[in-house]
């Protein structure tokens, strides 16, 4: 480089500096221009700057909020036990008035009522169970389903002792539901 050169560079640079200084001072009052410098480059070997993704997900993670809580209680545990209750009694009014249907295309209404109230406490935890088991695994849905299955081919070709059969029980089954 020239000497002209060289001298021009250092005043422009001293132009600059005097420049930001005057700057500072205008932003902040009574703050010394030694105080605020220009930022300088970071040393050969030092931490290399962050992306502009790693910015932009550190400022979004500070920004988050906690996630908003949902259903009645402030307590997740109480919301998941009523969200438990309510499925379950949901369930239980909708099998009922299933059952109920089912049976009411063949009988009165208050002799399918009668019908249900006569079962046993063996044959609903049976019932319930093999649903249990229906659900929890595809092998167990596969010999639920199966079973059922033959059961109702052996019943179709069983018809008229079958139909025999099952009417019996569902009377014994109405007898018992009126006793109590």
């Amino acid at each position: 480089m020239a000497p002209g050169k060289f001298q021009r560079a250092i005043s422009d640079e001293q132009e600059r500096q005097a420049a930001i200084a005057e700057t500072v001072a205008l932003a902040a009052p009574g703050i010394q221009a030694s105080e605020k410098q220009a930022p300088k480059k970071p040393a050969p070997g030092a931490a290399k700057p962050r992306s502009r993704a790693a910015r932009v997900r550190d400022k979004l993670k500070a920004k988050a909020k906690p996630p908003e809580i949902r259903g009645p209680s402030p307590n997740s545990a109480t919301n998941l036990i009523i969200a438990d209750v309510a499925l379950r009694g949901g369930a239980a009014i909708a099998r009922r008035a299933m059952e109920q249907a089912v049976l009411g295309k063949a009988y009165t209404p208050r002799k399918a009522k009668a019908i249900l109230d006569g079962r046993s406490f063996g044959e609903s935890i049976a019932h319930g169970l093999l649903a249990r088991v229906a659900l929890n695994s595809v092998p167990g849905a596969i010999a639920v389903v199966g079973g059922l299955a033959i059961k109702t081919l052996y019943d179709r070709s069983r018809a008229r002792k079958a139909r025999a059969s099952g009417e019996r029980q569902l009377a014994e089954m109405a007898e018992d539901g009126t006793e109590s």
